[in-house]
């Protein structure tokens, strides 16, 4: 009876590492130029991506361990523990062959052009949950603030805490609606359209679109939360203003009647 030979595949891990990593002048067997793709070993690849993600497909740990080390003194906002999304790359025993739920991701071949699909799509998927995961954390922090508005019609926090909830707002949003344009398409579609179909394929596996559209809503009210906030620091700034003010005038009528009085009783 003859067996089938096993199909060739590879580990994928896509690690988010930090918020910036400068790819310029790096030193290797250089594979392609952006995204950075570097040779590692005699069939590893590793590809890093400006907006911090470095993506490693068939690297051993040490290999990974060691590419990691070198990518450090260029990385800017280290993230520790780095976020993480892995995957299996394994060759098609069909053409067009479909990715199963949970299964491999499957290829016609190994070739660099299909890797870096593959990579973007990882770094992609690894981005927006991190954003995910942020956004989550800020709506908890902003949900106690606004139950307290909605049931006292007033906040009992000072102007710090309401500050420092305003500054974790605007850096989510800063932090995910700048950083990686999911959207966009990779840049080796350009010269190799007919890899559209792999790319459509990963990008309906990880629910890129859908994602990435849920998470600008996310933001969104997080803008007009913190849009919010700023007012009502204002409102509190101006209202202790007024305060002051009138105390002020105050000071000064019984100032002015006492200096009358004083004067009228000599």
């Amino acid at each position: 009876m003859t067996q089938t030979p096993p199909v060739p595949q590879l580990s994928a891990r896509a690690l988010q590492i930090a918020d910036r990593i400068n790819t310029a002048g790096f030193e290797g067997q250089v594979l392609n130029a952006t995204p950075l793709a570097v040779r590692v070993g005699s069939s590893g690849i590793a590809v890093v991506f400006r907006y911090g993600v470095v993506v490693f497909i068939g690297m051993s740990a040490a290999e990974e361990t060691e590419f990691l080390e070198r990518l450090r003194p260029r990385s800017f906002g280290l993230i520790d523990p780095p976020e993480e999304e892995t995957a299996k790359v394994q060759v098609a025993r069909e053409a067009d062959e479909p990715i199963q739920v949970g299964g491999p991701i499957v290829v016609k071949e190994f070739s660099v052009e299909r890797l870096l699909i593959v990579a973007d799509a990882l770094a992609k998927s690894v981005v927006l949950g991190r954003g995910e995961r942020e956004v989550a954390n800020v709506f908890d922090t902003i949900e106690p603030f606004a139950r307290e508005l909605a049931v006292q019609g007033r906040s009992s926090r000072g102007g710090k805490a309401m500050l420092k909830l305003l500054g974790e707002a605007l850096l989510v949003q800063h932090r995910v609606s700048g950083r990686v344009a999911v959207g966009e398409k990779p840049d080796v579609l350009w010269d190799r359209p007919d890899l559209e179909r792999l790319y459509a394929r990963l990008e309906d596996e990880y629910e890129l679109s859908e994602r990435a559209e849920s998470l600008n809503r996310k933001l969104s009210v997080i803008a007009e939360t913190a849009t919010t906030l700023a007012d009502i620091i204002d409102t509190k700034r101006s209202l202790r203003l007024e305060i002051i003010v009138v105390i002020l005038i105050a000071f000064e009528i019984i100032v002015t009647f006492y200096e009358a009085y004083a004067r009228g009783g000599h």
